[in-house]
């Protein structure tokens, strides 16, 4: 039984035994001269009658009287007593609610409030990128990129605070100084507000990333190689990819999430020196994205997931009547490596009127081991397209796995739909021969953007060339804040100009990623 049980029984105790106190002082009344006069009776006869039940009545009254009269007293006490514990809890309660808890938990700082209702966490990504190019040292002249650049770079550098205020509300600011092939002067990469007080669902606002699949809703600092998979970042990127500013709803339960947000440009920034330096617009970009995914089969040890994502770009970014394509949308990426931040594949500016693209994923986990798949296929609409100029449509896919050696798991997580880094059973301490989890991973990717590459009009071909990669890679977690990646790449690149001679080629790469994020 509760205390606030256990005080309730105590009233209605005291309650009854009042009123029965009552009940029998009036009995006596009538039965006696005085309220509290002393009862007499009269001496006894030989033969009982009436009088003598009356007194003995009378007599037993009394006897419960004073026995009522004794519990009274001692549920007096005891409220009084349950009045300073009253008093006394409802200050401890209210010094806790005071006072603020200092933590860190997987090497994050927190700072939060007794009762949990504000938070503020420190956290930071360091990664540190290595890599060496092997290309052929005689390519045909038309070649491009014929000595990409091996050395060094730091992918990403970023700092942030998140956490919550007044309970429902949630927040997150990060800075990212890093970049790809060249580190940037900094800017923002994530600031947003989210309110989570319609629980399961969840609305956002401001720059993020919206959900648009396994490997897009996937932590960058978990993810099985250095870069996601180049069709998984050139569909994201259509109308969701970093930096974008936008208005999400998203939901998820234990084997459901479902988000659907409206989408902007992205943040534009004055750093001039940057490789992703974003030129100012007339009109921002207007799209939306919408994504379903989940475990439908689960069970102790593995699970299946499922899961469809979209976009859609409603209105491609104004760059103005001076631009050369006004309304232009550019597909094209980096070869899965971007210690070079040259992009091989690039179908170049299309003037476009609206586009999509559709995404189907799949994945399966058994204990230590998991593998997922992912199919993209993107389409514009051209915008005034000349007669026998078609609206142009590209694909890719990919599939992926790792099984962590060391016989951890990797964690699918409900609220992104995504699978993130394995826990560490034994973290690093060569004195206690723990030596962290160790995983082997292997992903095979496509992507095609051409179109109609042959095609005898000119103005209907898209040479943006093919890509296709064999990747394996040994990543080595000591902890849950660091982790080490070893990488190799062979690339295979397919692609003309529009004189019909070769852009493309073959080559391989090994590289190596330094990373602590917390």
């Amino acid at each position: 039984m509760t205390k606030a049980e256990t005080h309730r029984t105590l009233f209605a105790g005291a309650l009854s035994a009042l009123l029965l106190s009552t009940v029998s002082t009036a009995a006596l009344a009538e039965a006696a001269p005085g309220r509290d006069a002393p009862i007499r009776t009269a001496p006894a006869t030989p033969a009982a009658g009436p009088a003598d039940e009356r007194d003995a009545r009378i007599a037993a009254l009394n006897a419960q009287v004073e026995a009522l009269r004794a519990q009274i007293a001692t549920l007096a006490e005891q409220i009084g007593d349950l009045k300073v514990s009253t008093a006394a809890n409802i200050k401890d309660v209210r010094a806790a609610q005071a006072v603020t808890t200092v933590s860190i938990a997987a090497g994050k700082p927190t700072i939060a409030s007794g009762d949990g209702a504000f938070s503020a966490t420190l956290h930071g990504v360091m990664q540190l990128d290595a890599a060496n190019y092997y290309q052929d040292d005689h390519p045909p002249p038309s070649v491009t990129a014929r000595d990409l650049n091996s050395g060094t770079n730091f992918r990403r550098a970023r700092i942030g605070i998140d956490g919550k205020v007044f309970g429902d509300w949630d927040y997150n600011l990060l800075f990212d100084f890093g970049g790809s092939g060249a580190e940037d002067a900094g800017r923002i990469h994530e600031l947003w507000v989210q309110y989570s007080g319609f629980k399961p669902l969840k609305v956002r606002v401001g720059a993020f990333p919206p959900s648009l699949g396994l490997e897009d809703a996937a932590s960058t600092n978990g993810q099985l190689f250095l870069e996601r998979p180049s069709i998984a970042e050139i569909a994201r990127v259509l109308a969701g990819g970093d930096t974008r500013v936008g208005a999400q709803l998203f939901g998820y339960g234990d084997r459901w999430f479902a988000a659907a947000a409206v989408t902007g440009n992205t943040i534009s920034t004055l750093n001039t020196q940057a490789t992703s330096f974003t030129a100012p617009t007339f009109d921002e970009q207007l799209g939306f994205t919408a994504r379903v995914a989940g475990t439908p089969l689960r069970g102790y040890d593995w699970l299946v997931h499922v899961g469809v994502n979209a976009s859609y770009v409603a209105t491609p970014a104004d760059l103005g009547s001076a631009a050369a394509v006004r309304y232009a949308l550019q597909l094209r990426d980096r070869p899965e490596l971007r210690v070079d931040g040259t992009r091989l594949i690039d179908t170049g500016q299309i003037d476009t009127k609206s586009a999509r693209h559709w995404g189907l994923e799949l994945a399966a986990q058994k204990q230590n081991f998991y593998a997922e798949a992912e199919y993209f296929d993107i389409a514009l609409d051209r915008r005034n397209a000349a007669a026998g100029v078609s609206n142009p449509q590209f694909s890719g896919w990919y599939v992926e796995g790792g099984w962590v050696l060391t016989g951890e798991a990797r964690k699918y997580n409900t609220a992104t739909a995504a699978f993130d880094a394995p826990s560490v059973t034994n973290v690093f301490d060569p004195r206690k021969r723990h030596w962290g989890a160790v995983e082997l991973a292997a992903r095979y990717s496509t992507a095609d953007l051409n179109y109609h590459g042959d095609a005898a009009l000119a103005a209907d071909r898209v040479r943006g060339g093919q890509q296709d990669i064999w990747s394996v890679g040994v990543n080595w977690f000591p902890n849950s804040a660091v982790k080490f990646m070893l990488e190799y790449l062979d690339v295979s690149i397919d692609r003309k100009n529009s004189a019909g001679l070769t852009l493309g080629q073959d080559y391989q790469a090994i590289a190596a990623r330094s990373q602590v994020a917390f």
